[in-house]
């Protein structure tokens, strides 16, 4: 079976489409630009037919989280600073306040409306106050309940389903925007709308699945990988036929609002596998993904793509044993030492962590820019099923870089840190601190462990004595390659030297 269809069966099977996919040929209505932080720019066409004078334009192709203060409405077939606009934007209104059960309660409040407690059985009731949000003093949010009169009695609860005059002015079914716009001529205008809002996101995830065999082995071995987007439309709003692209890096962007929504949506999980392939582009400091496609994206609807496959990547596991990785950092002030004996030592670590490496390169068949997601990883077991086996996050990685992960803590290989010795001279400003480092390992083969130890008792250290070669990662760390064979153990021992 093909990979990615055997991920779109097992692990999303049940799922029904709730959505009616637009065809290929039907051309997009809307242009979305979706970033990973809850917002997205949204373009759509708008055909003006202005005449000469005051004109006043609607449209409710928006969404209710808007950000009113970054429409664009421009014309599209100008450009160019020297170019005398063709219109002239006055004013433009926002409203956004569609109706409601609780909009037409506030409305009706000190008149009397139907209730319908079971069909066709219905009871007069006054409003006397109508549901409502408000803002406390703390910055968080009070419900108030509503308050009805029937037959002279008065209840916190509405006595049935109410029913509303359908004469009831004012309605806003959809959020929409008003310009009034002024134009020297009669003209008609193809324009563009573009305005940002918030209610979109997406993620990426990746699955990676390790050749055959129950037991991990230690160096590289070859595996599969599999990258999807996941796409959120919380906006309020649907869109039937929408041309999407993904915008991966951090964006600047402040957040001017606190929205809080009253209910949980249901969400559908549509999956797709087409033949279109996803495509990225640098553009300015961040990397933009394009669809390629023509997709119905549902208020409420989580769609996910295929964005990339790859067979015969090669994936390097290796061992990290960091024994001091609960103990203090860094507690120590500029130019001085920290000169308790017990500094960084108690209590020790013991967990041996597993790390997986894949190089994201064409020659280890990837080589596509990442963006950030979660990376899971997968084996199949002596039965050849496949097995979830850990998990992590990765950040935004460009091509040529090199994706470390931690996907769990080794049950063979285990780690003991103490120290053996400590000598100070407050006098002659020295401190001697000496280390034993010891792995185990009951796996039936032997594996690599690097031994990670950090020296933030001061700024001034130097190893005078150790088992064996390490290399400085920084100014406070060093690490220690340690072979340990098959059934057996290994010990690391330095002696370190502060001076201030």
């Amino acid at each position: 079976m093909h990979i990615a269809r055997f991920f779109a069966a097992a692990l999303f099977s049940g799922v029904v489409a709730l959505a009616q996919q637009p065809s290929p040929s039907e051309p997009p209505t809307t242009a979305l630009t979706i970033y990973n932080d809850n917002f997205a720019v949204a373009r759509t066409a708008l055909d003006l037919d202005l005449h000469a004078g005051l004109n006043s334009v609607e449209t409710n192709q928006v969404t209710n989280q808007l950000e009113p203060d970054s429409v664009v409405l421009r014309d599209m077939g100008q450009s160019g600073a020297s170019i005398k606009p063709s219109f002239r934007i006055l004013e433009q209104n926002y409203e956004s306040a569609v109706v409601t059960q609780d909009w037409l309660l506030q409305k009706y409040e000190g008149k009397t409306i139907q209730f319908e407690i079971s069909p066709g059985n219905t009871v007069e009731g006054k409003v006397i106050r109508a549901p409502s949000a408000h803002q406390n003093p703390y910055g968080g949010y009070e419900q108030t309940v509503a308050l009805i009169d029937v037959k002279g009695q008065m209840q916190f609860q509405l006595p049935g389903m109410p029913l509303f005059p359908a004469s009831t002015d004012g309605l806003l079914l959809k959020p929409a925007l008003r310009w009034q716009i002024e134009s020297e001529t009669a003209r008609k205008v193809n324009a563009e709308l573009a305005y940002i809002t918030e209610g979109f996101n997406w993620e990426a995830t990746y699955n990676v699945v390790t050749a055959a065999g129950g037991a991990a082995t230690e160096g590289a071995e070859k595996a599969d990988l599999m990258g999807w987007v996941t796409i959120n439309n919380l906006s309020g709003t649907d869109f039937p036929r929408a041309a999407i692209k993904l915008m991966a890096g951090d964006v600047a962007k402040i957040q001017t609002r606190n929205r809080a929504y009253g209910a949980m949506m249901a969400v559908a999980q549509n999956v797709t596998d087409e033949a279109d392939q996803v495509t990225q582009q640098p553009f300015d400091d961040f990397h933009l993904y394009d669809l390629h496609r023509t997709v119905s994206l549902a208020n409420g609807e989580t769609k996910q793509v295929q964005f990339i496959e790859a067979a015969g990547v090669q994936v390097e596991r290796s061992y990290l044993y960091d024994g001091a990785a609960n103990g203090l950092q860094n507690s120590y002030y500029a130019g001085q030492v920290n000169q308790a004996q017990n500094f960084g030592i108690d209590p020790s670590n013991a967990k041996v962590e597993i790390v997986e490496q894949i190089k994201n390169s064409e020659a280890n068949h990837l080589g596509m820019p990442l963006p950030a997601g979660r990376l899971r990883f997968y084996r199949r077991d002596a039965d050849g099923q496949m097995e979830f086996v850990g998990e992590s996050t990765i950040s935004h990685t460009p091509a040529e870089d090199t994706v470390k992960v931690t996907t769990g803590n080794a049950f063979d290989v285990k780690g003991a840190r103490r120290q053996t010795d400590f000598f100070i001279d407050t006098n002659r400003h020295i401190l001697e601190e000496f280390f034993e480092i010891k792995l185990t390992n009951q796996k039936a083969e032997a594996v690599n462990v690097n031994v990670l130890e950090h020296l933030y008792r001061g700024d001034n250290w130097v190893i005078e004595q150790k088992s064996g070669d390490f290399t400085k990662l920084d100014s406070h760390t060093v690490e220690f390659p340690v072979r340990v064979p098959a059934k057996g153990d290994a010990t690391v021992t330095y002696k370190v030297r502060y001076t201030w």
